[in-house]
């Protein structure tokens, strides 16, 4: 039997698959659109997020918000989610037992909300989604399709906090991601 949007939380919400389970204060499943064309993906919970069982509800996440409305989005018409659902301790990258352990919810959250876009936000999520070998200082803005999904990659929010400079180039991978959604989504109004 299919998922549903209700069933899949439930059971996300009750995981003890890797000790990530042991520290969370929140499980952070995704918030958004369940009928968005565009999935956006980051590696895991910050702070922020852990306290609030939010994605990108911290600094970064005003700065995600920010770049969404460059490009005429806003969180109803997006859905977001991380790799990993729980905070890994001390924002450290989530390690590949977290990220196994917890994918199979990404994918099937994304089996339920079935985008033509997937937006990853930094490196880990572009190794997880698009290719284990994704450089992002290489790679950032680059489309990709697999089984019918476009995707790409852009930095993430947070190291735009950190460093300023990747600002412009950003905002050219996010022309591109409006000239792709313009293309190729058809109830995504922007």
């Amino acid at each position: 039997m299919a998922d549903t949007w209700e069933q899949l939380t439930s059971e996300c919400m009750q995981c003890h698959a890797c000790a990530l389970a042991e520290t969370r204060t929140n499980i952070v499943f995704g918030v958004g659109a369940r009928d968005a064309e565009i999935l956006l993906v980051g590696e895991g919970p910050g702070q922020s997020e852990d306290e609030q069982g939010v994605p990108f509800v911290g600094r970064a996440g005003q700065l995600l918000d920010d770049m969404l409305e460059i490009i005429g989005l806003d969180r109803t018409k997006v859905y977001i989610a991380n790799i990993v659902k729980c905070r890994p301790p001390g924002n450290r990258d989530p390690l590949n037992v977290e990220q196994d352990a917890c994918i199979g919810w990404l994918r099937r959250q994304t089996a339920l909300l079935r985008p033509k876009i997937i937006i990853c936000l930094g490196r880990v999520a572009a190794k997880v989604i698009i290719k284990e070998d994704f450089r992002i200082t290489a790679e950032h803005g680059q489309w990709f399709e697999r089984n019918g999904v476009q995707m790409t990659a852009i930095y993430h929010p947070s190291a735009l906090l950190r460093d300023v400079s990747k600002r412009p180039e950003t905002f050219d991978d996010l022309k591109s991601i409006q000239a792709k959604i313009r293309q190729i989504c058809t109830h995504t109004d922007i």
